[in-house]
């Protein structure tokens, strides 16, 4: 008992830099229609949004681990978490500024913490305590995850939408009249309080690992201790790994953008007000994600993962044709419904990708989470489409349609030879 009491406060703030990295990524569908308001974006150019925080995952994930190698566990999360807490505060002279660029890079900064930070918690969770139990406590920390994916929409919600969505016709007139920098700077100004808090609150857990000792934690017998880290494609010949990373390359560029634009979708279909929209992404789509998480994993104990990854690729292209196809309110529950098929699609692909490969499962592990860089690029295509057809946001939904087919192709070419494997973690 006393072995494990060691671990118990390093495994509760470990635990709670889950919910760091979660918040991140699921803030940014409040951020994109906010920052088009108060930048006055294009779709395209709102897009950008995701690409700056996709792109410090796929530039700092290798540097991270190499960081957390040569440097230890503790210095790596302290740093990750200085990045975060900088970059949160580089929101309020961006915020002063109205300058767009200048989010980006603060985007950017807080998301190279946050690759900090999952590179280093994930692995560092498995060791604080009985190596037997790793993974139950990988699992246990990972829904932390869950609870950012729905809180982070409903508080963006909140204390940053401001509500106020003028018409075209409207913000000419503004402009006309020398009332319109004024209405935007008040819009770009909503953002500074929430992310002043974020900053405090990050600051002081960052004191808190300061103060804090923290365990090397377990070793596990099985581990591979050669310490070959070297960079090589040459796992890719294999057809398993290279068709994972394809599919999770599609999947997370179709996860980013049926929730970054499902604001914009809801506003375009049924003039949805912004807090509204907000409230329904976090409370329902999100939540659904997260009850999906454990459905998923409680059926793989009757249909194999690659059948089920199968079936929920279908259903989630069989949902984007209905969203992109028909009116109403219909339209928008369709596109809600989508993130409860997406909720096993990252950690059973992962797995799938890495099944059998013995040594080889390091470097494919680290192909596989570069490939979440296509959440960059989707959005951007997302935003092409919508910009040149004037605006028409629910047509672009057809790109996270097709990136679920490619998905699809590939749950059934695995299941034809599929191995059991076991499904944890996730993005």
């Amino acid at each position: 008992m006393p072995r494990q009491n060691k671990y118990l406060l390093p495994f509760i703030l470990v635990t709670s830099l889950f919910f760091l990295w979660a918040f991140l990524h699921n803030i940014n569908p409040i951020l994109i229609p906010h920052l088009k308001k108060a930048c006055q974006l294009s779709d395209t150019e709102s897009a950008l949004i995701d690409s700056a925080v996709y792109l410090a995952y796929f530039t700092i994930a290798l540097p991270a681990g190499w960081f957390m190698n040569k440097f230890g566990f503790k210095k790596g999360i302290l740093f990750g978490l200085l990045l975060y807490g900088i970059g949160a505060l580089l929101f309020l002279p961006a915020a002063g500024s109205r300058s767009f660029n200048f989010f980006l890079v603060a985007l950017f900064v807080i998301a190279a913490g946050a690759t900090f930070l999952e590179t280093i918690a994930n692995p560092y969770i498995t060791k604080l305590g009985d190596p037997s139990t790793a993974t139950q406590r990988l699992n246990f920390a990972q829904s932390f995850n869950g609870v950012g994916a729905f809180l982070a929409p409903i508080i963006g919600g909140q204390f940053i939408l401001s509500g106020i969505e003028h018409s075209p016709a409207e913000l000419s007139n503004m402009q006309a009249s020398g009332t319109l920098n004024a209405y935007l700077q008040s819009e770009a100004d909503t953002i500074r309080m929430p992310y002043l808090v974020i900053a405090v609150v990050v600051l002081v857990l960052t004191t808190i690992f300061y103060l804090v000792k923290l365990p090397e934690g377990e070793g596990d017998a099985t581990e591979d201790q050669s310490g070959n880290t070297k960079f090589s494609l040459a796992i890719l010949r294999n057809k398993q790994v290279l068709w994972a990373v394809i599919a999770q390359f599609f999947y997370v560029g179709a996860q980013v953008c049926v929730g970054s634009f499902f604001i914009r979708f809801s506003k375009y279909v049924i003039d949805l007000p912004e807090k509204q929209a907000a409230f329904w992404l976090g409370s329902i789509a999100m939540v659904g994600f997260m009850v999906g998480r454990f459905t998923g994993t409680f059926l793989m104990k009757f249909i194999r993962p690659a059948q089920l990854l199968f079936l929920y690729a279908v259903a989630s292209t069989l949902l984007l044709v209905v969203a992109t196809n028909s009116q109403g309110p219909f339209a928008v529950y369709c596109l809600m419904a989508v993130p409860f098929f997406m909720s096993i699609m990252f950690p059973t692909i992962f797995a799938l990708g890495i099944t059998g490969l013995g040594k080889g499962a390091r470097m494919a592990s680290s192909l596989l989470v570069m490939a979440i860089v296509g959440g960059a690029i989707m959005p951007l295509l997302m935003g092409q489409i919508s910009d040149l057809t004037g605006g028409n946001i629910q047509l672009a939904y057809v790109v996270p349609m097709i990136c679920f087919m490619i998905v699809g192709w590939f749950a059934w070419s695995r299941s034809r030879d599929e191995m059991p494997v076991t499904v944890g973690g996730g993005h």
